[in-house]
């Protein structure tokens, strides 16, 4: 089983355009609409390479739970048996799958843990630049999960997208952190038990910055919590974590410089 990429990213949220400012200031995003009223939706690019999209969080959404939240998209080959075994092994549906113009075949799922992210058969032959392993403004760099519990979860990813597992770093207490790949050895994020403050398991997603220290000013002055850093990590780069103005937790990774 080929690893599989990620190659799509998107933000649920409560004001568009308000996170349109604030993204555009932290990560340098241009923006475009899709001009559809049924269904608005907004392509988010780094210069010329879109990278994700933006929408609403509907009304039903919220009533039901949803909240503001970064989402990512796993490239899969079939989307209906994708799902089907990823129900059989205690995921479950939270939109079933569903061919969706220009994009492709894409479901919305979660892992045994509630966890939730899409897999999608994409249209077209282009390769995707939303993920770069090196970290480059604008593009994603890194896929962290905070398991409910890693050891019980990770057999999970590994069977449904051919993961590679990569180096394994011991966290002392908080324990081990696990990264993981393709085939290649690109490392595509990192994988860890999460911590007991942390109130449910979670996707974050990271943002690559030309400068770590830049970027968390900016987010900090368009009105971002910040959570956690910046902090070194191996590669001598350095991150920060933080909670959007609309509540969406979002994290970025650079160089100091």
């Amino acid at each position: 089983m080929t690893a599989a990429p990620y190659i799509w990213y998107e933000l649920m949220t409560t004001d568009v355009a308000a996170a349109k400012e604030f993204y555009g200031n932290v990560a340098g995003w241009s923006f475009a609409d899709n001009g559809q009223s049924a269904l608005p939706y907004t392509h988010i690019s780094a210069g010329d390479d879109q990278v994700g999209g933006l929408m609403a969080l509907t009304g039903e959404a919220a009533a039901n739970g949803a909240r503001p939240a970064w989402f990512g998209y796993i490239k899969v080959d079939d989307v209906d048996a994708t799902v089907a075994a990823i129900v059989a092994d205690g995921g479950t549906v939270h939109m079933p799958p569903t061919d969706v113009p220009v994009a492709g075949r894409i479901a919305m799922v979660t892992d045994p843990q509630s966890v939730p992210f899409y897999v999608i058969a994409p249209d077209g032959e282009g390769e995707s630049k939303a993920f770069l392993s090196v970290p480059t403004l604008g593009h994603f760099a890194w896929n962290e999960l905070y398991a409910g519990d890693l050891t019980t979860v990770l057999p999970f990813y590994q069977k449904h997208f051919g993961w590679e597992m990569l180096d394994a770093m011991d966290m002392g207490p908080m324990g081990q952190y696990q990264i993981y790949g393709l085939d290649d050895g690109t490392g595509l994020g990192g994988m860890m038990t999460k911590p007991a403050e942390m109130p449910r398991p979670m996707w974050l997603y990271y943002i690559g910055v030309e400068d770590c220290d830049a970027a968390l000013q900016r987010a900090t002055d368009a009105g971002a919590n910040i959570i956690h850093g910046p902090s070194e990590v191996p590669g001598g780069l350095f991150i920060f974590q933080g909670i959007d103005p609309q509540g969406a937790m979002f994290a970025c990774v650079g160089p100091k410089v």
